[in-house]
């Protein structure tokens, strides 16, 4: 078993080199704001999450057909649906899968891929389904997004430029639409232009890797046109309870309500990116009032939110049957989003937000296989496979699982300036660093979330001071600290215990955690 751990710490660690060093070839913008945390370097589990990844990635991952996902931008006919995110959707979801286990049929796959798509690009920089005639409306700059971000995660991945050249058309091409018919992107598409100005994200990637001011100018003009009165004024309504920003619609406007969950995060997910960039504080204020607000009036006691895709003041509605409950795009995207804020802080709460939504409601989501996933997974009823959307062999959450599903790993151990920050405690291995910059192995023993005995050494290849933070979770009444057989104080659940010390190797800590059952009232 180790034998295997170190092979992939080798291959993952040679993986990671070469990436960036591709990357470092073309200077970046560097964030005004650093992250206070960064993922783990590798990592390799064995433990309980090992067979449900294992499988997304053998049943869902490897399985998907790409010629399918590929076929509706050769065609580019659409009128009104949403083909064109499933592509891009696939894409990321396989980068992160090949991260955590690179092998060669994956990354053919991916390599495959990201030549298709390329070559549907048209000669204005178009990569999309949709018809001439439609484009900008409805699902169309949505789906762009989702391309751009799967490009731009194959340039990461490889360094190659003619495909940050391609996003860099593909922006150009949007910015030139969008002036020439003179009309604001919040005015284009569904949900007071929440899923099409969600294209915010990969704006800011786009900057962030090429330099080039327009797109810094276009990314804080999507940011303005939100607080015009047809966008969904995500900044000034920041500390609005987010299913009370605005009247809900009928039905036959449902695409013009402010509450849409999943699109609404999507934006968000972009303003922490913006906000590193800035640094203007008004956009992280923005970001921690909404989470504030879906975390009190949103988040049920599997972790998840939204009935009918929507905000709808649901965490008092927990134990009650809630009509198209916890759909799993909103499920993958607060996992997201919360690791977005948990790089950014290092706040522990949004590692238990992970934690909580992770193990409960997107786990319950995946059939035992990993060949698909529930749309909805409500507390009272079924759980079921969602509607074949699009005529595309799936639907949007089936496509959204394994984007949360891959966050994890690469959360449970981080690095920042002070230390390494241990926040789950699956059994495996994980690759940091230590402020020093040595490469520092920890090997966890446990059968977590079972059972709350965790063993976890320190493979460091020379003596450092620095701290190690361990979680200590809120559920966990009481909490017991060994290192090398002697007691740390654990003085408060919810919070991280910081211990600092030398460090050698072959260290050991022993944590024990309360795995009691506890009674939740609601109502």
């Amino acid at each position: 078993m180790m034998h295997h751990l170190l092979r992939t710490y080798i291959v993952v660690f040679f993986f990671i080199t070469s990436t960036f060093t591709g990357l470092h070839a073309q200077s970046t913008v560097a964030p005004v704001v650093p992250d206070r945390l960064s993922p783990a370097a590798s990592v390799s589990l064995i433990g309980y999450l090992n067979k449900p990844l294992d499988a997304a990635y053998e049943n869902r991952i490897l399985a998907q057909d790409i010629e399918r996902l590929l076929a509706p931008f050769r065609d580019r006919s659409e009128t009104h649906w949403w083909q064109s995110e499933f592509w891009g959707k696939w894409f990321t979801s396989a980068i992160q899968a090949y991260r955590y286990h690179p092998t060669e049929a994956l990354r053919a796959k991916i390599d495959s891929a990201a030549y298709g798509l390329l070559a549907t690009q048209t000669a204005d920089g178009y990569i999309g389904n949709y018809a001439v005639t439609h484009r900008l409306q409805e699902w169309d700059i949505w789906g762009r997004k989702y391309s751009m971000l799967g490009l731009l995660a194959y340039y990461e991945l490889t360094g190659e430029h003619t495909f940050l050249h391609a996003v860099s058309r593909m922006a150009d091409h949007l910015m030139a639409e969008l002036a020439e018919r003179n009309v604001r992107i919040v005015t284009q598409g569904n949900y007071r232009g929440m899923a099409a100005s969600s294209v915010l994200e990969p704006i800011v990637l786009l900057y962030k890797y090429t330099t080039k001011r327009k797109y810094l100018d276009f990314a804080e003009a999507i940011v303005q046109q939100w607080e015009t009165a047809e966008g969904p004024q995500l900044i000034s309504k920041s500390a609005v309870p987010v299913a009370k920003r605005f009247p809900y619609a009928r039905a036959a406007n449902w695409v013009t309500q402010g509450q849409k969950a999943y699109e609404m995060m999507s934006c968000y997910e972009g303003l922490v990116e913006l906000y590193r960039i800035t640094g203007n504080p008004v956009y992280k204020t923005a970001v921690e009032n909404t989470w504030q607000s879906i975390r009190d009036t949103e988040i049920d006691v599997l972790g998840s939110g939204s009935a009918s895709e929507c905000w709808f003041d649901g965490r008092r509605a927990t134990p009650y049957a809630v009509k198209h409950a916890d759909e799993t795009c909103v499920t993958a995207t607060w996992i997201k989003l919360n690791q977005q804020l948990l790089r950014l802080t290092g706040d522990v709460r949004y590692a238990e937000a992970i934690e909580q939504s992770y193990y409960n409601s997107l786990l319950g989501a995946m059939k035992p296989d990993g060949s698909t996933w529930s749309m909805y997974s409500p507390q009272a009823g079924v759980r079921r496979t969602g509607s074949n959307q699009c005529e595309m062999g799936l639907n949007c959450c089936v496509a959204s699982g394994p984007r949360g599903l891959y966050t994890l790993p690469f959360l449970i151990a981080m690095s920042g300036d002070e230390g390494i920050t241990v926040n789950f405690y699956e059994a495996g291995a994980t690759a940091v660093y230590s402020p020093l910059g040595q490469e520092v192995h920890l090997e966890q023993t446990s059968r977590y979330p079972l059972e709350g005995e965790v063993s976890i050494r320190l493979e460091i290849p020379k003596a450092e001071k620095f701290t190690v933070a361990l979680r200590i979770p809120s559920w966990s009444k009481r909490s017991t600290v060994k290192i090398n057989g002697i007691s740390y104080p654990v003085d408060r659940s919810g919070a991280y215990l910081s211990i600092n010390r030398d460090w050698n190797n072959n260290d050991q800590i022993e944590l024990s955690l309360d795995m009691r059952s506890q009674l939740h009232t609601w109502g």
